[in-house]
């Protein structure tokens, strides 16, 4: 049997019970998302766009004009991961870890482990973040060093002023 055969999902010899099945099956299935990585270029601040999401998994893209994520946090019911895309990022962890990460290097982050960043490059700093539900390990979903929540817009978490570069953009075409 040939692989086009089997990529269009129906087999040649199909009977009607088959048939049946099949269209059963694939009327349960939800659809694909599809979406371009696209992101406004900043003079000041930071951005967050969520670019798509299921249940279970998000993907954002992050921008940062300088500074970054500067509350020591963690997300107790998500992993995720942060991949540069342009420019870089200095990613610290509670023990003393330290890490420089440039374009196409990255962070993978289990749910619980706290983390903090910041832009070291004098271009903005673009970022692919995704994650996705895991078991969690507090009642708040984001909470900083002493267990106290730590929403994504608190002040001690480098929330600012955000200013834009007009007509700037990091990725795909509109």
């Amino acid at each position: 049997m040939s692989a086009d055969i089997l990529d269009t999902g129906q087999l040649e010899n199909e009977s009607d019970e088959m048939r049946q099945k099949r269209e059963a099956t694939l009327g349960a299935s939800p659809p694909p998302s599809f979406f371009k990585l696209r992101a406004q270029l900043l003079k000041k601040g930071r951005s967050t766009e969520l670019v798509s999401d299921t249940d279970n998994m998000r993907v954002h893209i992050k921008v940062y004009a300088s500074g970054g994520e500067n509350g020591l946090h963690n997300h107790t019911d998500e992993d995720h991961f942060h991949l540069v895309l342009e420019g870089s990022a200095r990613f610290f962890g509670p023990r003393g870890e330290e890490v420089n990460c440039d374009r196409y290097e990255g962070i993978m982050l289990p749910a619980g482990s706290f983390y903090r960043f910041y832009a070291t490059s004098e271009e903005p700093l673009v970022l692919l973040r995704v994650g996705c539900k895991a078991p969690s390990t507090s009642e708040h979903d984001r909470i900083n060093i002493y267990g106290d929540p730590l929403p994504t817009d608190h002040p001690g978490n480098g929330k600012g002023e955000v200013i834009v570069r007009p007509g700037k953009f990091w990725g795909a075409a509109e």
